[in-house]
């Protein structure tokens, strides 16, 4: 099995923490993690992988071990996200590369294909949406954030931050839940209780709006620059629901869909089918 390596790259001052696997000189494969997750989120996948490609596994700002400014000195907005990890792919060297979407990492990495689309090879899209028929009922309380960002708005969404939350995001819609490790969700959770990390995160949830309004331009670049889509999606999940990952078809008739009986972290149950999947895809 091949080594991960644990590093951190200093981006224009901000310290981005990432994994990183394969032989260099291997075609690059970036991995993005979702709300509440982080780089950890890709343990079970990256081993599978390595002997193919060159993988890096960023933590997003505000997530894991990189850093989480104050919310003076850094807007928490997927616009923002995008623009640290667009600078680290550049620091670190990833000039041309298939990218693994999930969930947050979706809006952040297609935010980088609109900037750069010369640089993007490939998609990979586990649960990580595009279209407004992707989101779920689930989305409702957020939305009404979105329409009026009042104290008591924002107050109802606290719920999504809870230790009780999360454990539910990871065992919804799984067949047998026994199968899901504790491990991610527990170390979720402790990054969750950090001190101002649930401002961060109400923060990002609020701004989750400006990727719907963006829903349009990905679409575009789709249709225009035809990357080769692979969506792989636990047809359980509560929030990214199928039609979402059905719908790449509509503005790539080649995409590839493919639908695993489980919930939303699909590769705490999957790894080994996504890694079969990516490997068939990316040949």
């Amino acid at each position: 099995m091949a080594r991960t390596t644990y590093r951190t790259a200093d981006v224009d001052g901000f310290k981005v923490f990432y994994r990183e696997a394969g032989r260099v000189g291997a075609p690059k494969l970036l991995l993005l993690h979702g709300f509440p997750s982080a780089g950890h989120m890709f343990r079970d996948l990256i081993p599978l992988l390595t002997d193919k490609f060159h993988i890096v596994a960023p933590d997003l700002p505000g997530f894991g071990q990189s850093d989480m400014p104050s919310r003076e000195t850094f807007s928490y907005s997927f616009d923002n996200i995008a623009r640290v990890i667009e600078r680290f792919t550049e620091v670190i060297g990833f000039d041309r590369f298939a990218v693994y979407v999930f969930d947050y990492g979706a809006p952040t990495g297609f935010r980088l294909a609109l900037s750069h689309p010369q640089r993007i090879t490939a998609i990979i899209s586990q649960n990580g949406n595009a279209y407004e028929e992707g989101l779920s009922d689930g989305w409702t309380p957020i939305k009404a954030y979105w329409q009026d960002p009042s104290p008591a708005n924002r107050e109802a969404l606290r719920g999504f931050l809870t230790p009780d939350a999360t454990r539910w995001q990871y065992t919804h819609g799984v067949p047998d839940p026994t199968a899901v490790s504790p491990d991610g969700q527990n170390l979720d959770n402790f990054y969750l209780a950090r001190l101002g990390a649930d401002e961060v995160q109400l923060d990002l949830i609020g701004d989750y709006k400006s990727n719907v309004a963006l829903y349009p331009a990905f679409q575009d670049y789709f249709r225009k620059h035809k990357p080769p889509i692979l969506a792989v999606w636990g047809k359980n999940d509560p929030f990214f629901i199928p039609p979402g990952a059905e719908a790449y078809k509509r503005d790539n008739p080649n995409a590839v869909v493919k639908f695993l009986d489980t919930g939303h972290f699909a590769l705490e149950t999957h790894a080994s089918e996504i890694a079969e999947a990516i490997r068939a895809f990316l040949a």
